[in-house]
């Protein structure tokens, strides 16, 4: 088994994967990689695992050394990568030889990007997933001296293969979404607040939820205790609107006015807090 260590932490760094799945009945969260997109594009280029473990990194990037050789690919949010100083450029294969430095510099465009490695970063596994995850894992974000272990293999024939670039979602202005159970309670004004308004996301927020900015009037009762999904947007009483992300709860007793596609999770996971966005419906089939 071979190791890189972590030289820098960056801001906020996490091993994830598509996330636990069996144990919500328990009050534990999926988890998993805050914009899967990307995320699973990192690991198709490299040919892994869909499941196989890979570095979420969010705003400002970590600095890290290698122990052995290695093939990575980085997607997601343009970070300014580099090996040994030297400009990478996402959604792309790149060799790593051992005693090579990676690192990020200023971002570009989006908020997370992720780093797959060749057979994916081999973590402890907690309820089936590599996922780090706040009470659950042993650790929740990278921390400096840290070592990750990765499996070691023959990159004689590595191919330098690159994915035309699907991430015009990281610079959308639309977050799409459906109706949730609760938004046919809502006014005619309040509807329309959420259909033509346009938001943006808090500094509050984190992998838990994100917090929405700005306000709407608020005319309904709480609920009673119901089951809350990733991407489910509950408003608050004081108006506020929180989007649950990755490792949001399971049950919540606010109105749930809003439920974001997969799509509408990951771009909202990539929108930088203050940058503005609007919601855009979409119906069910």
């Amino acid at each position: 088994m071979a190791e890189v260590e972590i030289l820098q932490a960056g801001l906020f760094s996490s091993v994830q994967d598509r996330g636990r799945f069996g144990f919500r009945e328990f009050g534990v969260p999926a988890g998993g990689a805050m914009d899967r997109q990307a995320a699973g594009m990192a690991n198709l280029l490299l040919g892994n695992h869909p499941d196989a473990a890979v570095l979420e990194i969010t705003l400002q990037g970590p600095k890290m050394r290698f122990f052995a050789p290695a093939q990575i690919a980085i997607t997601g949010a343009g970070l300014s990568p580099k090996l040994n100083e030297k400009p990478l450029d996402n959604y792309k294969l790149y060799k790593v030889a051992a005693g090579q430095v990676l690192s990020f510099g200023k971002r570009n465009t989006g908020y997370r990007a992720y780093l797959a490695i060749k057979g994916g970063f081999q973590t402890e596994q907690v309820m089936g997933s590599r996922s780090w995850s706040p009470g659950i894992t042993e650790f929740s974000r990278l921390e400096k001296g840290m070592k990750l272990a990765f499996l070691e293999g023959d990159l004689s024939s590595v191919s330098s293969f690159s994915a035309v670039k699907a991430d015009d979602y990281l610079t959308s202005g639309v977050i799409e979404t459906f109706p949730g159970p609760e938004f046919q309670l809502l006014k005619a004004s309040e509807k329309d607040a959420l259909q033509k308004w346009h938001f943006s996301a808090a500094r509050e927020s984190n992998r838990m939820g994100i917090q929405f900015q700005e306000k709407i009037e608020n005319t309904l009762e709480p609920i009673i205790t119901g089951p809350v999904l990733p991407g489910t947007v509950q408003l608050t009483p004081s108006g506020t609107l929180i989007a649950l992300m990755r490792d949001g709860q399971t049950t919540g007793g606010y109105p749930r006015v809003l439920q974001l596609s997969e799509a509408g999770i990951n771009t909202l996971a990539q929108r930088l807090p203050g940058e503005k966005f609007r919601i855009e419906f979409l119906e069910y089939k």
